[in-house]
């Protein structure tokens, strides 16, 4: 796969791919590379989040997620981060997420979620 990154036109692509089937610190190198070469890509940010979550570190797990958000309103993202701040009990945070994801889509499954928590 290294070769491949080499020869590659995408490299980001190629980093990408490759952090998938990496050990966890060349994992982590490839997605700082991909962030580096393209910073607008969200995978990165939900990987390294996921991690900080397995690592418990969750407000630093959520603050990866609102980098990411800040450039793409993601539903995938925002869902994610509802789901960090519901963990660590912070129910206004989750709704505020919630709340989001309708705005970016009325029809989303997180309509439903949003409403049951409706204080």
């Amino acid at each position: 796969m290294t070769k491949l990154i080499e020869k590659a036109q995408n490299n980001v692509s190629a980093y990408e791919k490759r952090s998938e089937y990496s050990e966890r610190e060349r994992t982590k190198a490839d997605l700082e590379m991909v962030t580096h070469l393209d910073p607008l890509r969200v995978y990165p940010y939900r990987y390294r989040a996921a991690v900080l979550m397995d690592n418990h570190k969750e407000k630093e797990a959520i603050a990866e997620l609102s980098r990411a958000i800040a450039f793409k309103a993601d539903l995938n993202l925002l869902h994610l981060r509802a789901a960090f701040h519901e963990h660590i009990g912070d129910v206004m945070g989750a709704l505020r997420d919630y709340r989001a994801a309708v705005s970016v889509d009325p029809s989303h499954e997180m309509l439903e979620l949003h409403s049951s928590r409706e204080p």
